[in-house]
């Protein structure tokens, strides 16, 4: 179901502004699935997003294309961000410890198509598609999610 969108973004500017609306709306427990081709912006969404988590627009937030997945935070609050691009079967995000994150830790995941059957139900997507020079962010899920968007264009 589509909760919001498709939201207009020219720049990374206004990605890393969009991320910035969502970051304070999210709980331990979300998953958000960042999904779209190689260089759609998925990448500079999730750490925009882990700056505004943290607080510090300066903070360094490597990709975790070799690592697959890079924590932000302890105890609760946790923020996990995962790109599975390398994985080859979903049986890997249980060695990774992902599935435990997703039941406590706030999750943004790239490549979520790698989780296969495991891609949690309650999840939020975010589809960034390529549009004219920039993108067309599309936020879909559950109905549950609805409230928490409102307003998101800001």
């Amino acid at each position: 179901m589509v909760l919001a969108g498709p939201i207009h973004l020219s720049t990374e500017a206004e990605t890393a502004a969009l991320a910035g609306l969502l970051a304070p709306r999210l709980v331990p427990g979300d998953a958000v699935l960042l999904s779209g081709p190689v260089g759609a912006g998925k990448s500079a969404f999730a750490r925009a997003l882990i700056r505004a988590r943290l607080g510090d627009p300066e903070a360094e937030v490597p990709s975790p294309t070799f690592t697959l997945v890079q924590t932000y935070g302890a105890g609760e609050g946790t923020l996990w961000h995962a790109d599975l691009y390398r994985l080859s079967h979903p049986d890997e995000v249980v060695e990774l410890g992902l599935l435990a994150a997703l039941e406590d830790a706030i999750c943004l995941i790239e490549w979520p198509d790698r989780l296969g059957p495991l891609i949690p139900a309650s999840a939020l997507r975010l589809d960034l598609v390529p549009e004219g020079e920039g993108r067309a962010a599309i936020f879909s899920g559950p109905p549950a999610w609805a409230p928490r968007l409102e307003d998101l264009h800001g």
